[in-house]
């Protein structure tokens, strides 16, 4: 599918710019945003079986999970391959929140068992407040117990007089925060973390620069670089269901780019392509399994970051002030129509990778993507060839440069005592 709905490219995260996008990219290195994720869905498992459930259809081990604790939790299909993800956090012995598309698929799965397990929809609000100054902005709303919180792990706080939860994750690849509670709360604690950051040069972050954060700091992400595995004969029943529950923007196969794969499934990725490979555990059972232990002992595919040659993206670029044919337009930062937009990578003319997420980073003054690439042309520092432009239309070949994923220095770790 290459036209998304109408509206597709806002209806997430309201406006696309607040200062600008240039000004906005620099935030989560120089000061601290706040942008927000409350788009995303809530389900709130509980019962005594909860974990027994989830770990049928989870990679992850919940062989320990404490209380206050989360984990990012990858659900595959039966070929190994992503169906959703999300972030799963445990609240009291028999409580759980699963933020994501994952909470759908849970709860397709749970109605075809018999654990004791409850489920219900939530609707809460989550905000980043994310960058090397951020936890100076949330010292002043919540105090310093905060630099107490570990990593993945959950405090609760304080915030314009409401009970609010703050997971420690930092989705640009900096330290940070999401600020969780009911969505009745929101507009009071979005206004107070901006009150609280002013001295501190914080930022909004507007829809055109957020996915640049997931570029820079290697954080793949559904519809974008990979398409659910759900347009499967064993899941007809699930995408029926999945896409009743969706509104137009999160519609999974929007598709466009050099790589005109003939099937879906050529769209689809597993955890070790994307990265993921250290949350897969084989503790437990679970859907995906013997697949995805084939495929971490013997690798094909891995993910980088491609930096793409800038006389070869300007030329791409100057093609549209020239009489005739051009390439397609490479929008900035990124393209804002809710496409994986999939190219096609060769080296010495063989197929080796598929890039995605490209994208313009202020910061670096690049273009670069991401990229699953066959393990044995992985190096960084290869030379590869990215093809722009559409099937049957003029391409561009873009000279690239294979390089680490994530790109920029991960800082999500760091001591917050000494932030």
């Amino acid at each position: 599918m290459r036209t998304p709905p109408e509206g597709y490219a806002w209806s997430r995260w309201g406006q696309p710019e607040f200062t600008d996008w240039l000004d906005e990219s620099l935030s989560w290195k120089q000061t601290c945003y706040i942008g927000d994720w409350s788009f995303l869905w809530q389900h709130r498992f509980t019962g005594p079986d909860v974990l027994a459930m989830l770990g049928e259809i989870t990679v992850n081990s919940f062989a320990t999970f404490d209380v206050g604790q989360s984990k990012h939790a990858i659900h595959t299909n039966a070929d190994g391959k992503v169906i959703h993800e999300g972030i799963l956090t445990r609240f009291g012995p028999e409580e759980f929140m699963l933020h994501g598309r994952g909470g759908f698929w849970a709860s397709h799965h749970l109605a075809s068992t018999g654990y004791d397990v409850q489920v219900e929809r939530d609707d809460w609000f989550i905000l980043q407040v994310s960058g090397p100054l951020s936890v100076k902005v949330l010292d002043k709303l919540a105090g310093p117990s905060l630099r107490d919180t570990g990593f993945m792990h959950v405090a609760t706080v304080t915030v314009a007089g409401h009970r609010v939860h703050a997971l420690r994750q930092g989705m640009a690849g900096e330290i940070g925060f999401e600020l969780q509670g009911p969505v009745e709360h929101k507009q009071e604690v979005y206004d107070a973390v901006l009150e609280a950051g002013r001295e501190f040069g914080i930022r909004k972050l507007g829809g055109r620069t957020a996915p640049i954060n997931h570029l820079e700091a290697c954080f793949p992400t559904i519809a974008t670089d990979y398409i659910p595995a759900i347009f499967e004969p064993e899941t007809a029943d699930y995408l029926d269901f999945f896409t009743a529950s969706m509104p137009a923007f999160a519609q999974p196969a929007y598709v466009a780019g050099s790589y005109d794969g003939q099937d879906i499934s050529e769209y689809y990725r597993s955890p070790v392509e994307l990265g993921w490979g250290r949350n897969i555990r084989f503790d437990h059972d679970f859907l995906g399994r013997e697949a995805l232990e084939e495929e971490k002992a013997n690798p094909r595919r891995t993910i980088r970051t491609l930096v793409w040659n800038a006389e070869d993206v300007l030329d791409v670029q100057a093609s549209l002030f020239r009489p005739g044919e051009h390439y397609p337009f490479m929008d900035m930062p990124r393209d804002q129509r809710g496409f994986m937009w999939a190219d096609r990578v060769t080296r010495d003319g063989e197929l080796v990778g598929v890039a995605t997420s490209r994208g313009y980073s202020y910061w670096f003054r690049e273009m670069l993507s991401l990229c699953t690439i066959d393990v044995a042309h992985a190096e960084v520092g290869t030379p590869v060839i990215v093809h722009w432009g559409d099937p049957g239309g003029p391409q561009k070949e873009i000279r690239a440069t294979v390089a680490p994923a994530p790109y920029k220095t991960d800082r999500r770790r760091a001591d917050l005592h000494s932030a």
